[in-house]
Formats: C-alpha cells, sequence, structure tokens
C-alpha cells in the first residue's frame, strides 16, 4: 500500500487527483489534502507519507520552496503543473516524475509504478540535480541522471557516445570508455536526447551525432565512432541519418 499526501493550492485540483486515486489506483491511500506549505510540513510529518503529489506553484511560493524546508526528504515526490513548458526538460533529465494537467489517468498510474519500484530508493540526490538543471539555464548543459543498480550516475550529455537497447534496459557507452546499464528503455533516452544532436540509427543503436569518426555507405552502411566502435545504421535509419549529418556540413 502506498500513502500519499497532495499539496495544491486549487481546491479543485485537490479534489480531482483525490478521485482519479480512490477510484483508479486501489493501492493507493490519500492521507492528506493540503493547500500551502505550512500545512504540507504538518502533513508530511504526522503521515511520513510515500509519495507527495506537489504542486509547481503554490501561489507566491513553489513546491521547490516547501522541498527546500524540510530537513530531509525521504518520500517519493510527483510534481504537477498546469504548464507543459515548465522546466519539462529538467524534470525528465533529473529522472523526477511530473504530472500535467488535466491529469491522465495512465500518466497517473505510470507515476505511481516508479514509485512501487523505488521505494527505499532516496530522491534527495535526483531533487538536487534537478534544482541544479534548472539553475544552469540551457538544456545542453544539463546533466543526465541515470539509475543504475548500485545507485544514480550523473552524466554531462557531450560525454555519452552511444545507446545500446537491451531488452528493457540500456547499456550506455562513455567518452572514457566506461559503460554502464540503466533500466530504462531506449525509446525514452530518444525522446530525452534527440534535441541534443543524437539520432537513432538502429533499432538497437542511439548515437551522438557529435562522436562519429566516420561513415561507411551500404545498403544502410555503419557508421564507426571515436572509440572505433562500428555501429550498424538500418535501411530505414539511412534516409535520415544522412540528412541529418548533411545538416552539419
Amino acid at each position: 500500500m502506498i500513502t500519499s499526501i497532495i499539496v495544491d493550492d486549487e481546491l479543485k485540483s485537490r479534489e480531482s487527483l483525490k478521485i482519479l486515486l480512490e477510484d483508479f489506483c486501489e493501492d493507493v491511500t490519500v492521507k492528506a489534502l493540503c493547500q500551502n506549505i505550512a500545512e504540507a510540513i504538518d502533513a508530511i510529518k504526522e503521515n511520513k507519507p510515500d509519495v507527495v503529489f506537489l504542486d509547481i506553484q503554490l501561489q507566491r511560493e513553489t513546491g521547490f520552496d516547501l522541498l527546500t524546508r524540510l530537513p530531509e526528504i525521504d518520500f517519493e515526490v510527483i510534481f504537477t503543473t498546469a504548464y507543459s513548458e515548465y522546466a519539462i526538460k529538467a524534470f525528465r533529465f533529473s529522472a523526477i516524475d511530473y504530472l500535467l494537467k488535466p491529469i491522465d489517468i495512465e500518466e497517473l498510474k505510470r507515476a505511481l509504478a516508479k514509485v512501487e519500484k523505488r521505494k527505499g530508493d532516496t530522491i534527495a540526490t535526483r531533487l538536487q540535480q534537478l534544482m541544479q538543471n534548472l539553475r544552469t539555464g540551457s538544456t545542453d548543459n544539463y546533466k543526465l541522471t541515470l539509475p543504475t543498480s548500485d545507485g544514480l550516475l550523473f552524466v554531462k550529455i557531450q560525454d555519452i557516445l552511444y545507446c545500446e537497447a537491451s531488452s528493457n534496459y540500456t547499456e550506455i557507452t562513455f567518452a572514457d570508455g566506461k559503460k554502464c546499464i540503466v533500466s530504462r528503455t531506449l525509446k525514452e533516452y530518444e525522446d530525452l536526447l534527440a534535441d541534443h544532436n543524437f539520432y537513432r540509427i538502429h533499432n538497437s543503436y542511439l548515437i551522438n551525432l557529435n562522436a562519429i569518426k566516420k561513415y561507411v555507405r551500404g545498403e544502410g552502411g555503419y557508421v564507426i565512432m571515436n572509440n572505433d566502435k562500428s555501429l550498424d545504421v538500418s535501411k530505414r535509419k539511412k534516409e535520415g541519418f544522412l540528412s541529418r549529418i548533411g545538416s552539419k556540413l
């Protein structure tokens, strides 16, 4: 059973989310509804929730103001916002969940499934990275949070050479020769990194276009990366790939 608290300055939003949780998420119990930071701090101390649904904008304050006032954060946070453009990329890069209002039931269930999976994991380091990303001002300078088997790895985007699909996992190879396996699909990283000069050349490979040493033509052809690794380009992806690298010339 997952215990939760809802923090939102709008009564309608608090009640709507509570109804969704009660009607569609049977393993979740709502312990408190809070309209401001003071109420939220008291409710968190009293109920020790597993997850807090936290509105980003709380009248003149923000959800981040709440988090900075707590002595420790030993619960998961799912941010809620009505503004799709509000720092969404920073949340995704930092492995922090968010929900756009009006909240979609399936998105809510997916976010809660991650909470169940992360029970016992600390969110504090991910939140710290989120706030650092928000302060950078440019997504190119964001650090990507990678959940590994023994903790979290924070990496610069430009240090990634390529990502390789491994069932529901992704193996990431870095410029320094190191590798790590993360419990996310390649599609998730394709969505995250597409705007940072990464391109999926094959069902199995997502590559950093800045890290290509050579392209060898063929039916699909293949690329040679900076570490001398050869990766196939699928026939279906060839035209799009050539268009991308051609636009750089």
